[in-house]
């Protein structure tokens, strides 16, 4: 390849991340669009809406149903047997039409009951789409950085998502303004909505340039070509139904899956609870409590590309993932145990978390397409997504029973769900260390060597 040839792939790279990373910034930004505006639905008399917090909370258990009941597994075979950009554009689009159907719902002026059930159908198409398209985009990043900096590549990506859910947290109270004793209407209650629908539509503009990026490179390269992005297959590479079994017997990928579940749920888990578990222990007001949590998503805006970076350089993925499920712990440990009353060890604690939430996945992700062929990778991914959002489910559900049954315990609800997490995070760890055991045996897979540069 020349020289010219050589230069405009790597800037092609990075134009390809730069059209991957709007749709997902606008999946964060949806789904977090209510979180620290949920007071509206305490009461349904303060919303011409008239959803109760129960409702809304079934509105937001809509993003895990199909996800959780096998669409993410199918869909994810999907993602191999058609490709990227066929399987990508589908839950794109998905994506998109369950934010519309969403909107919708809301601004229609429907009665309570029925705006609820169209937006909890429009939630369960949105989650199914968000994760999909989450997996298109790690396995379109995996394949235009096969040779380069795939970590940093997927650390940028996983930044800008969560600045996504970081802009939700600052920007939807001033859409919505809080005002005591205000009714508000079909239109103010859906301004998040609105903007939320905006980024999804300028997501859907950037994907449609990505596909013809993609299909463009796909044709400059030669048929037979083993490297660089769009590289082409042979028959005997292409995707087969029973190659499933051989990821499901791969163990290092059920030492993967365990890791992503049982760490993020420490973590996601513990952020639909935060305010919760922040307030009474260290007697701080719900708008501190708030900012306290925002550290997580602005934390890993920073350092997700930088400790990708690292990883690119230097290697030692398996170690960083040990450091990572470590601070995790020690922040939970301090959550559970801290002295009672003091915000410093709930804003500590909140550091730990942050650098535990940069590590794991900057080390985590671009270790999957060393474990198991190109042609699995999306449905590798896939199958990980869904071991994450069924410990999610299973974790958020065991939080709240454990929070709500805390009158009748002589220890307090938020140090009870906090010993969950501890029990998570040192789960986590073993689990870490197991898989820096399989890197010291099996030195041909490359999980701690630094990867090429573009």
């Amino acid at each position: 390849m020349s020289t010219n040839n050589i230069r405009t792939s790597r800037i092609a790279c990075w134009i390809a991340l730069a059209c991957l990373v709007v749709p997902m910034f606008a999946s964060y930004f949806f789904d977090d669009m209510f979180s620290t505006i949920s007071y509206l639905f305490e009461d349904p008399s303060r919303t011409v809406l008239g959803w109760d917090a129960a409702g809304y909370g079934l509105y937001t258990s809509g993003y895990s149903v199909l996800c959780v009941f096998g669409g993410l597994v199918i869909c994810g075979i999907l993602l191999d047997k058609w490709g990227v950009r066929v399987t990508g554009s589908i839950f794109v689009g998905m994506m998109a039409a369950g934010a519309l159907l969403v909107l919708h719902a809301i601004t229609a002026g429907y009665a309570p009951a029925k705006s609820l059930r169209l937006a909890y159908a429009g939630c369960m198409f949105f989650g199914l789409g968000s994760e999909i398209a989450g997996t298109a985009v790690t396995r379109s990043i995996a394949k235009w950085f096969k040779d380069g900096p795939m970590a940093l590549a997927m650390g940028l990506q996983l930044a800008i998502a969560r600045l996504g859910t970081a802009v939700a947290l600052v920007l939807s109270p001033k859409l919505v303004v809080e005002n005591t004793g205000h009714v508000y209407s079909l239109a103010e209650t859906a301004r998040p909505a609105v903007f939320g629908v905006g980024l999804m539509a300028a997501g859907l503009i950037l994907w449609a340039f990505f596909v013809a990026l993609d299909a463009r490179y796909d044709r400059s390269v030669p048929l037979g070509a083993a490297s660089g992005p769009g590289g082409q297959v042979s028959d005997e590479d292409s995707f087969r139904l029973s190659d499933v079994w051989k990821v499901l017997v791969n163990k290092n990928f059920w030492l993967l899956g365990l890791l992503c579940v049982l760490f993020y749920s420490s973590i996601i888990a513990f952020k639909k609870f935060a305010g919760a578990i922040l307030i009474p222990r260290f007697g701080i007001p719900a708008s501190a409590a708030g900012w306290m949590v925002s550290m997580l998503p602005f934390s890993t805006v920073v350092f997700a590309p930088l400790f990708g970076l690292l990883v690119d350089k230097r290697g030692k993925g398996t170690r960083w993932m040990i450091l990572g499920s470590v601070l995790a712990l020690v922040a939970h440990i301090l959550l559970a145990f801290a002295p009672s009353g003091v915000p410093l060890y709930g804003y500590l604690s909140m550091v730990f978390l942050g650098f535990g939430y940069s590590l794991v996945p900057a080390a985590l992700w671009p270790s999957v397409p060393k474990i198991v062929p190109d042609k699995v990778l999306g449905t590798t991914y896939s199958l990980i997504y869904w071991v994450q959002n069924l410990g999610l489910l299973s974790f958020k559900w065991i939080a709240g029973v454990i929070l709500g049954s805390a009158a009748t315990s002589s220890v307090s609800g938020p140090v009870r769900v906090e010993l969950m997490f501890v029990g998570l995070c040192i789960a986590a760890v073993v689990i870490a260390l197991l898989f820096a055991r399989v890197s010291r045996k099996c030195p041909e897979l490359r999980l701690d060597a630094p990867s090429g540069s573009v």
